[in-house]
């Protein structure tokens, strides 16, 4: 279980950077989301183990990793701390106003998956070669890949991002993963996911973080809104399906 880790952080806080760009509008998108005007206020602090996002869509958990994964040096298109993959520039100016404090000493190694850049990720690597450990990540599923990629490069202590992995999962992958992240958190890796799934945010001794319109707040598995959601429609679907279709 995560819960009894060593204080073996790689990143200690998200900080506001008080020297950041001057030529970023504070009163646009995303800066005008709460969890990111609480994060520029009174920082994040990221505990050992694995951390959890969790939220609606738009209520910016993947805006929060994706700036904290660039902070960090990860490209905002996925993949490993060096890695300058980048197709087309569609990420926020939210990593330039915030700095990471590191602990001393903590592993440079990093790594950030990003379902929905994954495809263009794998093409990078086979247009460098690949290395001697990859697969053919094109003629495998989707959900095939993200296992491959899990295996080959969530193996060392470092710092660990993703932005909703679950999305190509299947319900005994996600059950992988959540093996892998624990082994992470066990060996010295910190992770920080964004994540939709009830699934994943059940691995013992996570630390959650629910965002949205209240900004950023720690709370219990039990008490998500998504677990009460899937509860509720797992014992009644009509309840739902009659306000989507013509029941």
């Amino acid at each position: 279980m995560t819960a009894g880790l060593a204080d073996k952080r790689v990143v200690r806080r998200v900080l506001p950077d008080e020297h950041a760009a001057a030529d970023v509008n504070r009163r646009a998108w995303p800066f005008t989301l709460p969890p990111v005007a609480q994060l520029l206020r009174d920082g994040l602090d990221l505990p050992p183990g694995v951390t959890f996002l969790v939220g609606e869509n738009g209520s910016g958990k993947s805006t929060l990793v994706e700036a904290i994964a660039m902070a960090y040096g990860l490209s905002p298109e996925g993949g490993s701390t060096g890695a300058a993959y980048s197709s087309r520039p569609t990420e926020s100016p939210l990593n330039r106003v915030i700095r990471l404090e590191r602990t001393a000493g903590a592993p440079r190694w990093g790594f950030f998956l990003r379902a929905e850049t994954m495809h263009g990720f794998y093409t990078y690597l086979e247009d460098r070669g690949g290395g001697s450990r990859d697969p053919k990540f094109h003629a495998l599923s989707h959900g095939e890949s993200f296992i491959e990629v899990l295996r080959t490069r969530f193996d060392s202590p470092g710092f660990y991002c993703l932005d909703e992995p679950e999305s190509a999962l299947s319900f005994s992958s996600c059950l992988a993963l959540i093996g892998v992240l624990d082994d992470l958190a066990r060996g010295g890796g910190q992770v920080l996911c964004a994540t939709h799934s009830p699934l994943l945010t059940a691995l013992p001794g996570a630390h959650l973080l629910e965002i949205g319109e209240w900004g950023i707040r720690p709370t219990s598995w039990e008490d998500l809104e998504l677990v009460e959601h899937w509860r509720s429609y797992l014992s009644q679907p009509q309840r739902y399906l009659r306000h989507v279709l013509d029941l």
